[in-house]
């Protein structure tokens, strides 16, 4: 191997570390079926309601970090996601849908281990926001396009605004400087390893989440 090749940029070290959970998590039974329009409105509400829990973790988190060297950088207002979710909620389950909401336990324990890096770990931080607002830029516009077309909301309209990013006007480009982010990190090969496997941490908690929705939105055989 040539010893003067340039070291692969953490952003494609992160990509394809990450790979096979994310696959996993996007090839799960409840979220094939959910994109299959084999489920009902009220498995993407109860989708959503879990999202509520997780984005209100990231960004209650967000705010003090703003300062940060590591996560700082990363933390863009245009990425916000948790107003459009209580938008969507409230056009899902009325004006009252925080009444009775509960996580399920695979949710809470994902809001949980965000939180926990909020607090005390900003590049494990770095990993979960990455998972996220990345995965919303990309994959997300797929669930959009698919809950319009199942269940009749308004193009890019309450229900799913959620996916829809008004203040960022080239998704590729945003995307493209979010990993010259990631390429510049300031964190040793250690903790890069570490925000790796933290990556990995954030899609088997967002599968768990899946895999208990499943248990909810069973279809009959």
């Amino acid at each position: 191997m040539d010893a003067t090749a340039a070291p692969t940029p953490f952003s494609t070290l992160i990509r394809t570390a990450s790979h096979e959970q994310h696959t996993e998590a996007e090839t799960s039974t409840f979220m094939s079926d959910l994109l299959g329009g084999r489920l009902g409105v009220d498995a993407y509400t109860r989708y959503t309601e879990q999202l509520w829990f997780v984005y209100r973790a990231l960004e209650e988190g967000a705010q003090a970090l703003r300062s940060d060297p590591v996560a700082g950088p990363f933390i863009q207002s245009e990425l916000m996601r948790t107003a459009e979710l209580e938008r969507d909620l409230t056009h899902l389950r009325g004006a009252r849908w925080r009444e009775g909401l509960e996580p399920l336990p695979a949710t809470a324990a994902y809001a949980a281990r965000v939180a926990e890096c909020a607090r005390t770990w900003p590049a494990g931080y770095v990993a979960h926001h990455y998972t996220r607002y990345l995965g919303d830029l990309s994959g997300g516009q797929i669930i959009r396009d698919k809950a319009e077309r199942t269940w009749g909301f308004a193009r890019k309209g309450d229900g799913v605004r959620f996916y829809v990013f008004e203040e960022i006007s080239n998704p590729a480009s945003f995307k493209r400087g979010y990993r010259e982010l990631l390429d510049a990190v300031d964190a040793d090969d250690l903790e890069k390893q570490r925000i790796v496997d933290e990556c990995k941490r954030a899609f088997a908690l967002n599968t768990a989440v899946f895999r208990e929705l499943g248990e909810v939105f069973p279809l009959s055989a």
